[in-house]
């Protein structure tokens, strides 16, 4: 698609958003039931796209991608007409006599850019909110992940007019000229490099934006933890998806070296017992989506042998799930958000030591506690910043209909999910309305009341 096509495209979308089409909570549902309808006609054809990009079972493609999206659908559906309400709230007395209330306005026209390692729950979450708040929506599903992103194509050139919401394909390139356009909103998920460059070129006219990043996300393990209910969790959530997800934990500090080898001996055991005795070998398993992530997170492994794991299939693009340890600091995998299955545990001394290593590094997009002690919870709620996570769970958070995503500072701004995706493409209005039939006149020129009075009314 040419820049005069998209340009072209943004324009016809503002017009139909000018014009009313999507704001009535009508014609917002029956957007969101066009979308769920073709979801559903699609389903078969994205399970096997996602096959084919990243070797996602059908029940892993149900339950971390099509099925979340189900359920943004069916709680967004349930809840608009409340969500669409204007709000009233107190009117100061200094303001009286008068209403103050809150009115919801959706933005316009919406830019919606999507990552390869959740292509469709990542694309098709952010546009439920969108459509929810009345927007129209350009998306743009990642090329990396291709037989996705072309199924994803057909199944929005059957759902939708281009003037209330298309999907735009292309490169790198393409997207730098998409940010260039006069949108109204824009919304990314994808690395924190790429990240920068959007805020920048949003920042040009001044565009609001929702970024969801990543960052490394850390797990501390204390004493006190549930050793075996502790490493079945890990697993599960470090090698979802080949690790290739961006809440995985990143890294463990685990504290005492004696625990943090019991600790290890555990995961080994889980890591046999959820994938068997050779990982690469089995039929049905994730893949690293690209040759360069493939050759990157192998990379990772060429200084310092893994205490488990580290094999890999060039063929498939498999990496068997590997454990690190007792990991360095310094070690390549702690260098960036390591975007695979490779875990490094490092032992610490001490709790303290643990939220001091947590805490000197950027801020998460996740951190996640395993601990039965209530003080130490509490201590990670006050002291580990991050955008959300979990305590005694890993990744579970950004299933949650209910609680907010996104994070902090490198890791993301602004967040979604449930009616916080409703509110991330929502602008809220605050209206003051007055009655013209009662006007008190005391504020105008050579009517002032004393200064003492209005620090009384005001103060």
């Amino acid at each position: 698609m040419t820049p005069q096509a998209v340009f072209e495209l943004l324009q016809r979308q503002r017009d139909t958003f000018h014009s009313g089409a999507t704001r009535s909570v009508a014609a917002r549902r029956a957007l969101l039931d066009r979308l769920d309808a073709a979801i559903r006609r699609h389903e078969a054809a994205l399970f096997a796209a996602l096959k084919e990009d990243l070797g996602k079972s059908e029940f892993e493609a149900y339950t971390s991608e099509v099925g979340l999206v189900y359920k943004e659908i069916k709680h967004a559906r349930k809840r608009l007409a409340r969500w669409s309400r204007p709000r009233r709230v107190r009117t100061d007395l200094h303001n009286w006599p008068g209403s103050s209330r809150l009115y919801p306005e959706p933005y316009g026209v919406c830019l919606i850019i999507a990552p390869w390692n959740y292509p469709v729950q990542l694309l098709l979450s952010p546009l439920v909110g969108a459509v929810a708040a009345g927007n129209t929506a350009v998306v743009k599903p990642s090329e990396v992940s291709a037989a996705t992103a072309s199924v994803l194509q057909a199944m929005f050139d059957d759902c939708f007019e281009p003037v209330t919401v298309a999907s735009v394909c292309g490169d790198a390139e393409f997207t730098s000229r998409l940010l260039d356009e006069p949108w109204d909103k824009i919304f990314f998920t994808g690395s924190v490099p790429v990240g920068r460059i959007v805020m920048e070129k949003a920042a040009r006219r001044l565009t609001p934006v929702t970024l969801e990043l990543g960052g490394k996300s850390p797990v501390i393990v204390d004493r006190s933890a549930n050793l075996g209910y502790t490493a079945r969790k890990i697993v599960w959530g470090k090698y979802l998806n080949a690790g290739q997800t961006c809440v995985a934990p990143d890294y463990l500090l685990v504290e005492g070296a004696d625990r943090a080898a019991e600790l290890v001996a555990l995961m080994r055991a889980t890591i046999t017992d959820f994938y068997g005795g050779d990982p690469l070998a089995a039929e049905e398993g994730s893949r690293i989506i690209n040759e360069r992530h493939f050759q990157r997170l192998n990379a990772m492994l060429r200084d310092e042998a893994p205490i488990f794991g580290g094999r890999s299939d060039p063929a498939r693009r498999r990496i068997e799930p590997t454990i690190v340890f007792p990991a360095d600091p310094a070690h390549p995998s702690m260098a960036d958000e390591i975007f695979g299955p490779i875990l490094p545990v490092i032992p610490r001394d001490s709790f303290d030591d643990c939220v001091a290593f947590a805490r000197e590094r950027p801020k998460p997009l996740a951190a996640y506690l395993f601990s039965e002690s209530r003080a130490n919870q509490d201590r990670f709620l006050a002291e580990v910043p991050c955008g959300g996570g979990g305590i005694n769970t890993v990744v579970l958070h950004v299933a949650s209909t209910h609680l907010p995503f996104g994070g902090v500072g490198p890791s993301g701004l602004g967040s979604y999910h449930g009616k916080a995706s409703f509110d991330a493409f929502t602008h809220w209005k605050g209206i003051l309305r007055q009655s013209s039939r009662l006007e008190l006149k005391v504020a105008y020129p050579g009517r002032e009341p004393s200064l003492s009075a209005v620090r009384k009314l005001m103060g």
